[in-house]
């Protein structure tokens, strides 16, 4: 059993959807006991449709509504352009009215009631999945291929926390065991929808932004895949994003650790949430590239790379949009239980914390999630003085055997001697060494440390 996904601009126009039939039957004939493909929205679709929803949320429906015809002609154009004059093309003009329908009532709602719950953000953000997965399985029908379709929210069950739901996998389990691999012996290839869900009352909920990835790898889990295949614009995991460094090189190799360290913090090409699900039952995750699909790609594994004698260093990322909190006061001094207070805090609010740094009367922490910040600097301000700072940036060098190989630390210092570095972490992770500069800086960095160990 095979899980492909792609991403948006691998189903981005008529052409792009050409090229993955093509990919889906190679995937087919190395799988043929089953391909599951799992679709993202064609690219641009899912923010012209949160675009919409705050439009109607401005009462300004007249805008929400040329965002759906924005959307209807994006489709529109790639029905035509892929099925002429067809019965297919007739099916899925009727399905997108149908969802063009139900998405303006569901825009006028907001705009009576001048609300958008997060809820309502998720039955909204569904359409762009499903209307091409609709496309794309009429399209696997045509070249012939045994093809069924599935609605992942079937399946794929979540608790109720819209936007960023959390799989259940109990229920998945069962669920692909009753219902879905039966299928696979009628129709060795289904389609069906990356980032929506379902929870158990049928509502639909989303796994966050870029969850696409998320789902694959949790249904790679349920099935028992012998891989994962992330289908993106580029050829790999890059040592650097490419659109700072041109010189990037892509890893053909990764640890899962590895992996989840450059998703985490700020490589874009995977979803940081994939790793997980492929580490718990050992399943090899693969980044390719749907405009190159003849690259080898980056392939994450238990396996541990072999390091080159001339550095450990693997790659280097960073994340943007950072708040720093300074926690600080005597209290801390040869006493316990006062950082579990502060934690406490940012469990109460659903806060992750990225890094922290500690010195005997203060810890330093950062945060990327400010939606409620006010409300944590109040809690804090009850336990310490607080201060913060914003508009910073992590940058994460990651590699291998940090604590056995002296040297590393000191050539990472070394070459931003001439930046200002607010805050280290290190000694946590062996593959690990972060630090936070302001954005301003952030650029600068990264091109240095590259050159440094890269080129």
């Amino acid at each position: 059993m095979l899980v492909t996904k792609f991403g948006g601009t691998s189903v981005g126009d008529s052409s792009s959807f050409l090229n993955v039939v093509k990919i889906v039957e190679l995937a087919y004939s190395r799988s043929p006991d089953g391909v599951l493909v799992v679709l993202s929205a064609m690219s641009g679709v899912t923010n012209l449709l949160l675009t919409g929803a705050n439009q109607a949320l401005n009462n300004d429906l007249n805008g929400s509504n040329a965002t759906i015809d924005q959307i209807r002609h994006k489709h529109e154009t790639a029905i035509t352009e892929l099925f002429a004059d067809s019965e297919a093309k007739s099916r899925l003009n009727l399905i997108l009215d149908g969802y063009l329908n139900e998405l303006s009532i569901l825009y006028q709602g907001i705009s009576y009631l001048g609300e958008l719950s997060a809820k309502s953000l998720d039955n909204i953000a569904k359409f762009g999945e499903l209307l091409s997965s609709n496309i794309f399985f009429e399209l696997l029908l045509k070249h012939g291929l045994k093809a069924g379709y599935l609605d992942i929210r079937d399946v794929l069950i979540t608790d109720s926390d819209f936007s960023k739901a959390n799989p259940i996998m109990e229920e998945i389990n069962n669920r692909v065991k009753d219902s879905l691999i039966p299928r696979f012996k009628l129709t060795p290839i289904i389609v069906t929808q990356g980032f929506i869900a379902s929870t158990l009352n049928k509502a639909t909920t989303t796994l966050g932004r870029g969850g696409s990835d998320y789902s694959a790898a949790i249904m790679g889990l349920a099935l028992a895949a012998q891989a994962i295949e992330i289908w993106t614009d580029v050829d790999g995991m890059m040592s650097c994003d490419p659109r700072i460094v041109p010189e990037a090189k892509v890893i053909d190799e990764v640890s899962f650790e590895e992996a989840s360290e450059l998703a985490y913090f700020g490589a874009k090409v995977l979803h940081p949430l994939t790793i997980r699900p492929a580490v718990d039952n050992n399943i090899p995750v693969k980044i390719l590239n749907s405009k190159n699909p003849n690259h080898k790609g980056t392939t994450i594994s238990n396996k541990i790379p072999q390091v080159s004698d001339k550095s450990n260093i693997r790659a280097i990322a960073f994340k943007k949009g950072i708040t720093a909190i300074f926690v600080s006061s005597p209290k801390m001094l040869m006493a316990y239980g006062f950082l579990a207070k502060v934690f406490a805090v940012f469990e109460k609010y659903k806060t992750s914390i990225d890094l922290i740094s500690t010195s005997e009367v203060s810890v330093a922490l950062t945060i990327d999630n400010k939606t409620l910040l006010n409300d944590i600097f109040n809690d804090l301000s009850q336990l310490a003085k607080i201060t913060h700072k914003d508009n910073l940036a992590i940058v994460t060098v990651v590699g291998q055997y940090f604590r056995n190989q002296s040297g590393t630390c000191g050539q990472v210092f070394e070459t931003l001697k001439d930046i200002n570095i607010l805050m280290i972490s290190g000694g946590a992770s062996d593959i690990n060494l972060s630090f936070v500069v302001n954005e301003t800086d952030v650029i600068e960095c990264v091109k240095k440390l590259h050159q440094k160990f890269f080129d």
